[in-house]
């Protein structure tokens, strides 16, 4: 196990540092600018989603995405961590109750931690071999969150205490889940991720109302599906 998580705290650092920045631009933004902005980064993270969507076994993203709808409504995921977001807006935030703090905490908190160079990154880390993967990540998600700050404010700074607790703890565990964790099926789990990424893409782009947090079980789903069907 490595007691140190270097790389998670300078990602997590880099998404604080990015939102921070792009808070000093909310508001300041005409109405117009903000909404063109926030539709040109959803087309961006669109076109990520289907990037990596396309790598995995079509089967398994289908059996995946809907067996994790089922139970994400089941345990109602989304309502969850809307509550969670509602109430640290209440808590930290002055807006108004059509705050876009909610919105931004759980769409920049799935942005940032569903994907390949978080788990991949994270296990380099963790294991002191490369935090190349891990610093362009950081430098990604900074970015990102500046940008996503400027139009949704003060939420999507949160996401940086999921990616502590989430990249963190697969950093911390590096060695242990190396042996676990093969390419084959981080593909798998990343391309189901992926496909989530797009939703939260088309919610950006054309207001499409997915609950893409309702679709994380469906990241449990995939590694089941791949021992049983693919490996």
């Amino acid at each position: 196990m490595s007691f140190f998580i270097i790389g998670t705290l300078i990602n997590a650092g880099a998404v604080l540092l990015g939102g921070a920045v792009g808070l000093l631009f909310k508001g300041k933004i005409p109405a117009a600018f903000s909404e063109s902005i926030i539709r040109a980064i959803g087309l961006c993270v669109c076109i990520i989603g289907i990037n990596g969507a396309v790598k995995g076994d079509m089967m398994l993203l289908v059996v995946s995405l809907a067996l994790g709808a089922f139970i994400g409504e089941f345990l109602r995921i989304e309502q969850g961590l809307n509550k969670l977001g509602s109430w640290l807006q209440k808590s930290l935030s002055k807006e108004d109750d059509n705050s876009t703090f909610a919105e931004g905490f759980v769409a920049a908190t799935l942005l940032f931690c569903v994907g390949a160079m978080a788990v991949i990154g994270s296990i380099e880390s963790g294991l002191g071999n490369d935090r190349s993967i891990i610093m362009t990540k950081s430098i990604l998600d900074g970015i990102t969150a500046m940008v996503l700050a400027s139009s949704l404010g003060l939420g999507v700074l949160f996401s940086a205490a999921a990616i502590l607790i989430y990249q963190g703890s697969i950093e911390f565990f590096a060695g242990t889940l190396q042996g676990v964790l093969s390419e084959a099926l981080i593909l798998q789990i990343s391309a189901v991720g992926s496909v989530m990424i797009l939703a939260i893409g088309l919610n950006m782009l054309l207001n499409a109302k997915i609950k893409v947090a309702n679709l994380l079980p469906g990241l449990v789903v995939a590694a089941g599906y791949f021992y049983c069907f693919v490996a």
